[in-house]
């Protein structure tokens, strides 16, 4: 054990002594942690954990952890000092035939110029991010029929375009928060950024800059806040993502930092008290556990069942309400922003209470499923909004954003034209970046670049000020059931839900 004087430097040897279930220590960027305690506690199972008894486990780590996971959740007794890493045997990374196949399929993905909208590299990402990745980022809700309406809901707005008009020239840059933007859209927060990368969230950090648009960052982001920050290039804007955490002195500190920082704005998640069932990535940790593991999900309290998503999470306050919004107006001067708005109601509530704006989410879809599109919602709040406080949108002091479902760049204008700000576009950008490296987010933003181009030309709008809301037909918005065409590239790229099968049965003769 370290001593109280100074920290004790442990061989490779001494700490592969501890490889049980009854002594089970494990080294994490060259420090060593003692975990048996905490074995049956973590969410991700213990099976993990004991693969690295007594080993190294930062490539393990690193994809599905925040840097401060391990710091945060063991007590400080159990930091037990530093390795000798020149002593520590190298884990044997087994290539197994999945992966092979994996690799092999990567080798065989088309070139950067025939990915030719953000649907194409959805495509590619599905066959050559590790199984667990995209399980992650492409899970939702129960019956995933929310993450589905989320996309469709698109197709019940139809354009209404003007002629005549010169459009020589199209401008559809904006402001967002008062900040500068070269396209109405902005990078939402997304977790785990390093499942689908090995760079995260510096990917997604590079290209905003080169592209003039915000990133925003998450709480939950595989990349440390401060290494995000001190990525970013001289003056570029970014906002932040809040899961609010029961300590509140914790929330303090980070909200306090991350506006000494810079950030210029704050989102704070409201609507995950309690995270949602996501049944792809579940399946994924009963896949990767021990049956008999898996089986006492629940014991002593704790629910190991829930894949990667349950595993970073257990730290959100689920008593999170209204009046704490007067605390977070006293601890600091950033523009707050609610993220996850699902009614009228609550973002009228937001305004009286003298927030910045809402986002109208339903978190991708990954929390309650049959919540209702963030376009359908957009076109409640501004009616109400306008009813009962005469307010009309794009509004400047009480901004309207929405997320989810976003594949092209009249998506976006859809949006713009019935009063949204701007609009938070996330998993096509982990795809591209999971697919291709930097250069995929690249030519992501490029391709959106592009249509935001022609689409304004084809609608008669010279800039986003001429996007209104003449210009759509939402009359539909609000009918479930309506028909609407299919969309091919959406619908193949959608891996349908999987049931309950039979183990596989080994042949004994």
């Amino acid at each position: 054990m370290a001593s109280s004087g100074r920290i004790q430097t442990y061989s490779g040897k001494e700490v592969a002594l501890h490889n049980s279930r009854e002594s089970c220590w494990i080294i994490v960027h060259g420090k060593v942690y003692d975990v048996t305690d905490f074995l049956d506690d973590h969410p991700g199972g213990s099976k993990i954990i004991l693969k690295y008894a007594g080993k190294d486990a930062t490539a393990e780590y690193d994809p599905i952890h925040p840097p401060d996971a391990i710091t945060t959740n063991l007590k400080p007794e159990k930091h037990l000092g530093s390795v000798d890493l020149t002593t520590v045997e190298k884990v044997e990374v087994k290539i197994t035939d999945e992966e092979r196949a994996r690799q092999e399929r990567i080798a065989a993905r088309p070139s950067l110029s025939e990915i030719l909208n953000l649907h194409d590299f959805e495509a590619i990402a599905k066959y050559t991010m590790p199984e667990k990745a995209w399980a992650y980022y492409s899970s939702a809700a129960d019956d995933e029929i929310t993450n589905r309406e989320n996309h469709a809901a698109f197709h019940r707005i139809w354009f209404r375009p003007r002629i005549l008009k010169d459009v020589t020239k199209v401008d559809w840059s904006t402001r967002i928060l008062g900040q500068k933007s070269s396209m109405p859209l902005y990078i939402t927060a997304t977790a785990l950024g390093k499942l689908g990368h090995p760079d995260g969230e510096l990917n997604l950090t590079r290209a905003a800059a080169k592209h003039g648009i915000i990133q925003m960052i998450p709480t939950l982001a595989s990349c440390s806040f401060d290494e995000i920050m001190d990525t970013a290039a001289p003056g570029q804007v970014q906002f932040f993502q809040l899961y609010v955490n029961k300590d509140r002195e914790i929330t303090k500190r980070i909200v306090q930092h991350a506006e000494k920082r810079g950030i210029k704005g704050l989102f704070i998640t409201v609507d995950a008290p309690q995270l949602g069932r996501r049944e792809k990535d579940m399946r994924q940790k009963f896949e990767a556990e021990d049956p008999s593991e898996v089986s006492k999900a629940g014991q002593g309290g704790v629910d190991r069942s829930q894949g990667a998503a349950r595993a970073i999470s257990s730290f959100i306050d689920p008593g999170l309400n209204w009046s704490d919004m007067a605390w977070f107006k006293s601890i600091t001067k950033m523009p707050l922003i609610l993220k996850g708005v699902q009614c009228w109601e609550d973002a009228l509530e937001a305004y009286d209470l003298g927030l910045s704006g809402v986002v109208l989410s339903n978190h991708g879809g990954r929390q309650l499923d049959f919540a209702r599109s963030g376009l359908e919602v957009l076109v409640e709040v501004t009616t109400a909004l306008k009813e009962k406080r005469g307010l009309s949108f794009p509004n400047e002091k009480f901004q309207l954003f929405i997320d989810g479902g976003v594949r092209r760049a009249t998506d976006v204008m859809k949006a713009i034209a019935l009063g949204a700000t701007a609009v938070g576009v996330g998993r096509p950008f982990l795809y591209a970046y999971s697919a291709y490296g930097l250069e995929g987010i690249d030519q992501a933003l490029q391709i959106l670049h592009d249509e935001f181009e022609m689409n304004m030309r084809l609608l008669g709008a010279r800039n986003i000020k001429e996007v209104v809301p003449e210009m759509v037909d939402a009359s539909n918005i609000h009918l479930h059931m309506v028909s609407v065409p299919t969309d091919n590239l959406y619908e193949r790229n959608y891996e349908r839900l999987q049931g309950a099968r039979l183990r596989e049965i080994k042949n004994k003769l």
